[in-house]
Parts: structure tokens; sequence; C-alpha cells
């Protein structure tokens, strides 16, 4: 039976992204990636931290480092209320928190849907990719990016440091 769930020839891959807004703006990660949405909560200094780090939560004993994206896209800063979210998601070295205005929740996109950021904003860092949607552009996050080397080693040393 052509078309049936069964042939996968015909159907195109679906991409099935977590998406959230930050000041008006939607975002998304892959879905992978994202093991929990939290409702904000304190969160402490980490000293020695990279600027982009807020500081850091405890999660079932586990401490997670909380990074802005708003300082990192250089929009103005926020003071997250009991409204904001965390997002708390896999990278390839760790877990990260990011803090959101809102999750918006699951959407699945056509992979050939997706334009590589260059082909739009060449020289864009951070995002693996960009979706026209009908309200809108959604910017598909590549958390493996978002620091630096530097920053990466720094925020390692920085959480080094609290476990001594």
């Amino acid at each position: 039976m052509l078309g049936g769930p069964g042939d996968l020839a015909i159907q195109s891959p679906v991409l099935r992204l977590v998406a959230f807004g930050i000041e008006g703006q939607r975002y998304a990660l892959h879905l992978p990636v994202v093991e929990r949405v939290l409702p904000m909560v304190a969160i402490s200094p980490l000293p020695q931290a990279p600027a982009v780090a807020l500081g850091v939560i405890n999660v079932h004993g586990k401490v997670i480092p909380v990074l802005d994206i708003r300082r990192r896209f250089g929009l103005p800063p926020r003071d997250y209320g009991l409204t904001a979210h965390l997002l708390v998601a896999q990278t390839s070295r760790r877990s990260l928190a990011l803090p959101v205005d809102e999750v918006l929740g699951v959407s699945e996109v056509a992979a050939e849907a997706v334009t590589p950021p260059d082909a739009l904003l060449p020289g864009i860092g951070h995002v693996a990719g960009i979706v026209a949607l009908a309200d809108g552009l959604l910017f598909i996050h590549d958390l493996d990016t978002f620091l630096s080397l530097d920053e990466d080693r720094q925020l390692a040393d920085a959480l080094e440091e609290t476990e001594k």
C-alpha cells in the first residue's frame, strides 16, 4: 500500500523542536536535547564564571549552570520573575539551563523547511537553522556553539571550584 505508515520513502523527515519565546521572538531547541522545563527558581551566583552565565541551580542534587540568551544576543537584561521558565538542555559537554519568557511547546517542522543560517544572515552564530512560519521566524539554536572555547573553559573551571 503506497502512502501508508510503513512507506518511509515518500515521507519527508520531520524535526521535533521545543519552541520558546524571548522578547517576543521565537527560538527553538531540538527536542532530543531538552531534558525538562522548570518554573523559575532562585539562581545562585557562580564566581569566576563567564559573563553569559547568570549562576547555577540545583536540580535533584546536580549543579547546572544557567546561561542567559539575552546577554549573548545583546538584548536588554530582564529580572526574571515567577512567570519565567528554565529550559534544561543537554550539550555534548554538560547540562545547561536557559531562562526564557515562555515555553511555546513542541513543534514539528519539515526538515526541508529549515534554511541554513548563513543563507540569510552570514556570520550569525549559535543558530543551526531558521524556519519561516506563517506568522514569523523561528530560530533553531545550537547549544554546543553557544559558548566560545574560552567561555566553556572558564565555566568548567568555575563549576569545578564549586565542587571543592
